[in-house]
């Protein structure tokens, strides 16, 4: 570990199409206590989410040493950059890395003047770790709840 708690020796690498089943694994694992406590869990489906919307071209694997240790997509649309499946194992949640990697990316948006929006499952720990990072609520259902970042001030 780092001083503040990082994980040492972390970076973000091109998504090869080879990643595609281990993210699905990786996400499968992740979600399924919050997919389980609003009744949405699906053995298959949930791996299928991701196969079905996964992007080298926009997603990053975030490697610790030699091991994948999550991923993280940042797809343009609409208007704004969607930060979307972003996972990490779970052996390297609450140890800074999330946030590390989310300054990393949120700097490169913030670089581009772009707003970021998210969906987060309703009560999700996650939200706390975005709301830190600026992400304020636009909408929510009884499933998701929308958030979003607007640019922050960058000195000139």
């Amino acid at each position: 570990m780092t001083g503040n708690g990082t994980p040492p020796g972390w970076a973000l690498r091109s998504a090869a199409v080879a990643d595609v089943e281990a993210v699905a694994e990786l996400r499968a694992a992740v979600m399924r206590a919050d997919l389980e406590r609003l009744g949405r869990y699906d053995e298959h489906r949930v791996r299928q989410r991701l196969r079905d919307s996964f992007s080298t071209e926009y997603t990053s694997i975030i490697m610790v040493g030699r091991e994948l240790a999550g991923c993280v997509t940042l797809r343009p649309a609409d208007g704004r950059q969607w930060l979307e499946h972003f996972y990490l194992a779970p052996h390297q949640q609450g140890r800074g890395l999330g946030s590390a990697v989310l300054r990393t990316v949120l700097e490169r948006t913030d670089a581009q003047g772009a707003a970021v929006a998210l969906k987060v499952l309703q009560g999700s720990a996650a939200r706390r770790l975005y709301e830190r990072h600026g992400f304020v609520m636009e909408a929510q259902d009884p499933i998701d709840v929308l958030m979003v970042r607007s640019p922050s001030e960058r000195e000139t």
